[in-house]
């Protein structure tokens, strides 16, 4: 005798990845990790009850080193290549000074990328666009729009991957489940060497990442 097993409606997660955040966690512990697939690592990431609707990637277009630049500029090619929807924030240049020495220097901060995910969050949960958003980050910034699912969208959840180095407790508790991306995961989704996009072009890792 046959046995039907009941049609299951799989649990529909977008995921939005904080770009400085994971990189600067991912890349204090694991130097060989910058090629990073975030499409493949997202899948590999999802339980088997669960269905990918979408990958987002937030972050800010650095414009202070040439080099760097170009590694960041290939980088988003590959993304997007791979499907992953990109939404810029800034990359501004600000004065610091010094009290005591009367020092005046410049730094370069990052614009944009919470208020960017926190709308987004809020905004796709309006529209039904997901039953889980997993976060990867570990920006205690987040916790408000966390909150403002749970509390407005019962039947929603928002569960947090941290990249390596970026667990947060503030983030912990306002969490509905959360774990840290490991070594061996961050490997084991890595780009090929060469990508071929699209369009016909060729993108090559950089080689101050291999």
């Amino acid at each position: 005798m046959k046995v039907f097993k009941k049609n299951v409606k799989k649990e529909r997660v977008i995921v939005y990845v904080d770009g400085f955040n994971l990189y600067f966690g991912m890349t204090s512990k694991y130097k060989n990790t910058k090629w990073l697939d975030l499409y493949s690592l997202s899948k590999s990431l999802l339980k088997s009850n669960q269905i990918l609707e979408e990958v987002r990637y937030y972050t800010a277009m650095i414009s202070n080193n040439d080099a760097k630049v170009k590694r960041q500029v290939s980088y988003v090619d590959a993304l997007k290549n791979s499907g992953v929807t990109i939404t810029l924030g800034h990359y501004k240049k600000k004065k610091k000074h010094c009290r005591s020495c009367e020092s005046t220097w410049f730094t370069y901060e990052e614009k944009m990328t919470d208020v960017n995910i926190s709308v987004d969050l809020i905004k796709h949960a309006m529209e039904d666009r997901y039953d889980a958003a997993m976060l990867i980050s570990g920006d205690s910034d987040l916790v408000p729009p966390i909150n403002a699912v749970h509390s407005s969208f019962q039947k929603k959840r928002v569960f947090v991957a941290f990249p390596p180095n970026r667990a947060n407790d503030d983030v912990r508790r306002v969490a509905k489940g959360y774990f840290t991306i490991g070594r061996k995961t961050l490997i084991a989704n890595q780009f090929s060497s060469t990508i071929n996009l699209t369009n016909g072009k060729t993108l090559t890792k950089p080689k101050d990442w291999l």
